[in-house]
């Protein structure tokens, strides 16, 4: 999926929409790619001088990929409801591509249960536990 139809799936838009591509791989995860441009609002003061992807933003592109793998998203809103096992092993940097890999793990009605890991240059700089409920929009 491009980031057009990506926002067809998901609600997120910018300058929260982390997401360039997402595709299904062989093995039924999702894969998520985001090339970290630089002037994204999150890096103007994290930290001026030594822009660095704070980890919280790095965790929202994990969970936005899982989006992908859960069709019966569309119109509704993935609220995140826990994180778990939270690892942040190398900096993510502006140039950077990173690549999220996201495999659900389990789902009871509207909570889903996945684990992920964001990927730069070969280089794994974070891994998660997570789960989120899909709930419908708010008016």
């Amino acid at each position: 999926m491009n980031r057009e139809e990506i926002k067809e799936l998901m609600p997120h838009r910018e300058p929260m929409l982390l997401l360039d591509e997402v595709e299904i791989n062989e093995a039924g995860e999702s894969v998520g790619k985001y090339r970290v441009r630089g002037d994204e609002f999150f890096l103007q003061g994290h930290f001026p001088g030594n822009p660095i992807v704070p980890g919280v933003i790095q965790c929202e592109m994990i969970a936005q990929t899982a989006v992908a793998l859960l069709p019966d998203c569309k119109g509704k809103t993935p609220m995140y409801t826990g994180l778990n096992n939270v690892k942040f092993k190398n900096p993510l940097l502006p140039g950077d591509t990173a690549v999220m890999t996201v495999a659900l793990t389990a789902r009871k009605g509207i909570f889903c249960f996945a684990k992920g890991k964001l990927e730069a240059g070969g280089k794994i700089c974070t891994s998660a536990e997570f789960c989120f409920a899909i709930v419908p929009k708010q008016s």
